[in-house]
């Protein structure tokens, strides 16, 4: 019965992530639902002693690299060299390759710190065009997008600020370039695949002699076209090489700087951080192997902001009210609905029905590794966001998985991989809120688009097993 009450609770919240409901409000109450059905007298500790205090734990931890991430996201956008740093790559790639052009617009924005639902908007315009026309179904771009946004420079691509490859660095010790060789490999081959599959895909429409319209009104055709005239004002060859090159440096900037302060972040602070000794004894002693890691990110983020204002000044300051408050509600809602799923993970693994679970994955898959990655896939699944699932997990069993990873001997830097990249597997089902808001975006259906994202999916999901296996076969890291 106990299973079955937390079963009960996670389809709840599944079912209404699904429907288009907030998780702020109803992963509390699919939480003190499932605590009610157990003991209703546990209701009020439960609610003030696990899930806020949990909520906040998350809020107080991460908050300031989400809040940095969407600044500097919304600050590329209103400064321009977004739509320059598109334009460069449709002259480089060629506009007929659009599939290949828009997986790597996706993926140069992400890999920068971009926030995912940035990048969706920011890439669309000129993705579109692009596929109308090279004349590929519009059905296919949901699918594109999502391989450059939410896959290998998510969580795969050693060195991505994105929070998915953050969050372990706390938990592990480790920083965001953790077991490299593993993450190429990963990267490898979920973008070669999905490459493959995608164009296979296109040239299967194409013998059918289906073409970018084909399921599309006249009004979304309409609405479209003047959507990418619009975007398409300015020309790539508007624009000067130096501005081209000029365009990227606040993406490399952010990168080199993260492993800089990586590497000196511990430097500066060899002997740690005590507060008693500057006479604060009330607050804790820190510990920098858990915080270094987010700590470069903020920085780096910070430093990106600052060159992306400063390479273009006008068209920020000019949109700088509007744009800063849209990146910071944005951040704001990102942040709120993980930190909530943090909280919902924390009730459920509080209760009588999880032990259970968690044995009977533990006595199915006795690999560390396997067991995390199953585990993370899971929650991740379930709650339809890769960095809830795997704050779930790690908040569980984090400690768990460190003990045991040191007891086999397996490199820390190797269990941070396979979780982060296991986070980003079965994520995207129908119900994950970043799915949901690219279709919306892009203006189709789950049952125009769905299907190619899902098998990207099962992609992203092999990918975190073919690490373990290369691991196991290897060694590498």
């Amino acid at each position: 019965m106990d299973v079955v009450i937390i079963l009960f609770s996670l389809g709840l919240l599944m079912f209404m992530a699904y429907r288009g409901y907030s998780v702020i409000l109803f992963a509390p109450i699919a939480a003190l639902l499932a605590v009610a059905l157990t003991n209703p007298t546990y209701v009020l500790p439960f609610f003030s002693e696990v899930f806020m205090v949990k909520m906040v734990d998350f809020i107080k931890q991460y908050f300031p690299v989400f809040l940095l991430g969407a600044v500097f996201g919304k600050v590329v956008e209103m400064s321009g060299l977004a739509r320059i740093i598109a334009q460069t790559i449709i002259s480089l790639v060629g506009a007929k390759r659009a599939i290949l052009a828009t997986v790597l617009l996706g993926a140069i924005l992400t890999y920068s710190g971009v926030s995912l639902f940035v990048v969706v908007f920011a890439v669309y315009p000129f993705a579109n065009n692009m596929f109308r026309e090279a004349n590929i179904p519009k059905r296919l771009l949901p699918a594109a997008i999502a391989l450059g946004a939410v896959t290998f420079t998510m969580d795969a691509l050693p060195g991505t600020p994105q929070i998915q490859n953050v969050i372990p660095t706390t938990f592990f010790k480790t920083d965001i370039y953790a077991a490299p060789i593993l993450g190429f490999i990963g990267t490898a081959f979920v973008l070669f695949t999905t490459l493959f599959y995608l164009e296979w895909r296109r040239k299967q429409a194409a013998k059918r002699g289906e073409g970018y319209s084909g399921s599309l009104t006249e009004e979304q055709l309409a609405a479209s076209s003047e959507l990418a005239k619009e975007e398409s004002k300015v020309s790539v060859e508007s624009v000067t090489t130096a501005k081209k090159i000029l365009a990227f440096v606040p993406l490399v900037l952010v990168g080199v700087s993260n492993k800089f302060f990586t590497e000196m972040i511990p430097k500066w602070y060899s002997g740690g951080f005590d507060f008693s000794k500057i006479g604060l004894p009330t607050y804790n002693e820190v510990d920098l192997s858990k915080v270094t890691g987010i700590w470069s990110v903020e920085i780096a983020l910070a430093l990106g902001i600052i060159a992306t204002i400063a390479l273009n000044w006008t068209p920020v300051v000019q949109n700088m009210k509007k744009g800063l408050t849209e990146g910071i509600s944005g951040s704001l809602l990102a942040v709120m609905n993980t930190a909530s799923e943090y909280g919902f993970g924390a009730v459920i693994a509080a209760l009588p029905g999880f032990l259970v679970i968690r044995d009977g994955i533990s006595q199915a898959f006795t690999n560390p590794l396997v067991n995390s990655a199953v585990t993370t896939n899971v929650l991740a699944g379930v709650t339809g966001s890769a960095s809830g699932g795997m704050s779930i997990v790690l908040g569980v069993m984090g400690e768990k998985y460190y003990q045991v990873a040191q007891a086999a001997n397996i490199d820390l830097e190797v269990m941070h991989r396979v979780i982060s990249m296991a986070s980003g597997g079965m994520d995207t089902l129908p119900h994950n809120g970043a799915i949901i808001t690219l279709l919306a975006v892009t203006g189709m259906t789950h049952k125009q688009s769905y299907g190619d994202i899902f098998v990207i999916t099962i992609v992203k999901t092999l990918a975190a097993f073919l690490i373990i296996a290369v691991y196991m076969l290897t060694g590498l890291v």
